[in-house]
């Protein structure tokens, strides 16, 4: 649903915002007695034992005399996007669920924060109230229509956080959808309806296709289901004015039992989003053709399922990949780096300048980092520092992790070229990625993202739901800093 916004420059006094149910307020850290319904909020501190200077901490709400709620904040200057979101969506949690249908914005914050304040505080708004499929009787869809802001006017329409939104939205709402509703063949289907949508070119690798081309490590995952409809889909965003040519690619298991090395009930459980890069990947599409970026967008999605069947593949298969190279099959719940070694091969056969891949592909990143941030890998070391910088200014936490070759000797097989992973584990991750790195031809420069952070219950940043579309916000990010080298 969309949302419209009027933006009005001054401030709101206390009879124009009681025409409002809802209202957030963003403060100055110094108090200002002056400021709408302040003695109803000091009254509020006074009894809950809190100070002014903890709503830079703890946000407070407070219930109006007009029957009304109001949520007030502190965002310092000092602030990173990360705090700064995550104070926000703490802010406005209980007044997105009350379901209003407009709400006054009200900028109280430093002159030279107020933009950031407000962008910040509108994308949080909005991208809180996308709607997810649910299939309960009693769900409910947002009621909001309307952000009226009150103390900023800005220059522009705020349709680069609109974008962000899109992108946001379309990652989770795939992300969400329970797997008997999103089999290879029906997420080809909305893939093929996004493009047409949008204008994105569109071609398909199907299996049979994958077979005669020797995608040897693709095809190993994809023949145990039935039927075998995985394939890789390539996507392309080419306005007329280009300034750089990106690769995006997404793992998409649609389903993941492991495999012969099956997972336990627990841990398979939830395997429905083990999709989420290639969301990740389509949500960044969208945000980027929306926001008319100067830029040749490659999309390569790898849409597959991991299932146990006697065609399945299995533990010491060897398998020849689509650049040549033998791999020896150690665990076949580590399908993720197969499907997208052929496919990052393919994205690396059109020279882009860059290739991006997002995938929940090891849990030794979540041991490594937990699920509160990210974590990347890259064969330029540059490309890392940037990646770090753009996880920064999105509000998605990245950390870098080292490509060393030495890693490479525990992976040597000795009866292939190279061995899918180890299973004495020390260090996955990075195995993960020195596989992936030995099947990108051209030398084309290259980072990998390990979606750690895919899933975080309670929320994580700026996003309240678990499923909080992480790496949409941080892939803009990471193409407006390419664009611009």
């Amino acid at each position: 649903m969309s949302i419209k916004l009027i933006q009005n420059a001054a401030n709101a006094d206390e009879k124009t915002l009681n025409n409002y149910k809802h209202a957030l307020f963003i403060l100055p850290e110094n108090e200002d007695k002056s400021i709408p319904f302040s003695q109803a909020l000091l009254t509020k501190l006074n009894r809950i034992k809190k100070e002014y200077k903890d709503l830079g901490k703890s946000p407070v709400t407070v219930d109006l005399a007009n029957g009304g709620l109001a949520s007030f904040v502190i965002l310092s200057d000092t602030l990173s996007t990360f705090q700064r979101h995550t104070l926000l969506r703490k802010a406005s949690k209980q007044i997105l669920e009350e379901q209003p249908e407009k709400i006054a914005l009200c900028i109280y914050s430093n002159s030279e924060s107020r933009a950031t304040n407000t962008c910040a505080a509108y994308y949080v708004l909005n991208v809180n109230t996308a709607e997810l499929p649910n299939r309960k009787k009693d769900s409910h869809k947002s009621n909001l229509k309307y952000i009226d802001i009150f103390g900023h006017q800005a220059d522009h329409d705020y349709g680069f956080v609109n974008a962000r939104v899109a992108g946001n939205a379309l990652c989770r709402q795939l992300t969400v959808t329970p797997p008997n509703d999103l089999t290879p063949t029906i997420y080809r289907q909305k893939v093929i309806a996004l493009a047409k949508e949008h204008g994105w070119q569109h071609k398909e690798f199907d299996m049979p296709k994958l077979r005669e081309m020797g995608a040897g490590a693709f095809v190993a995952v994809g023949q145990g289901s039935d039927p075998q409809d995985a394939a890789i889909v390539h996507l392309t965003y080419n306005p007329k004015q280009t300034k750089k040519h990106i690769a995006i690619v997404g793992k998409g298991i649609c389903f993941d039992t492991g495999g012969h090395n099956l997972k336990p009930a627990k841990y398979m459980l939830g395997m429905h989003e083990d999709m989420n890069g290639s969301a990740v990947a389509l949500g960044i599409l969208l945000a980027a053709s929306k926001m008319q970026l100067p830029i040749k967008i490659d999309c390569w999605l790898a849409i597959a399922q991991n299932h146990i069947s006697p065609s399945a593949y299995k533990q010491n298969d060897i398998v020849t990949a689509l650049n040549g190279m033998s791999i020896e099959i150690i665990h076949t719940d580590a399908e993720g780096r197969m499907v997208l070694a052929d496919t990052l091969t393919l994205a690396s056969r059109q020279k882009p300048d860059y290739i991006m891949d997002f995938a929940t592909l090891t849990g030794s990143m979540i041991t490594a980092l937990g699920d509160r941030m990210s974590g990347a890998i890259s064969n330029r070391p540059e490309l890392a520092c940037k990646a770090i910088n753009a996880g920064n200014k999105s509000g998605e936490r990245i950390v870098a992790f080292p490509y060393e070759e030495d890693f490479d000797s525990d992976l040597d097989s000795d009866i292939a070229d190279i061995k899918q992973c180890t299973l004495e584990g020390g260090g996955d991750h990075i195995h993960a990625a020195r596989f992936l790195g030995k099947f990108i031809e051209n030398d084309v420069a290259w980072l990998h993202t390990d979606l750690s952070s895919a899933n975080r219950k309670g929320g994580l940043g700026a996003i309240e739901a678990d499923t909080n579309g992480f790496g949409v916000g941080f892939g803009i990010e990471m193409l407006k800093i390419l664009i611009e080298e």
